[in-house]
């Protein structure tokens, strides 16, 4: 099965880190307020890693 990545939504505060470490998985909303996943299977999941790790509100997650 699949690993799909997940953003909680409530606890984004769109500080941008994960776009910017990751920008083919995560992009701003289109209020650019928050990050959203734009490709939930992703294949990169070492850029996802480093973008879990460095979330200030550990939002993203893998499941």
């Amino acid at each position: 099965m699949a690993k799909k990545v997940v953003i909680d939504q409530d606890e984004c505060i769109g500080c941008e880190t994960c776009v910017e470490l990751c920008p083919e998985v995560f992009a701003l909303d289109s209020d650019g307020e928050k990050a959203e996943v734009i490709k939930e299977e992703a294949v990169d999941l070492e850029c996802v890693a480093e973008s879990i790790d460095t979330c200030p509100v550990e939002c993203i997650m893998i499941e």
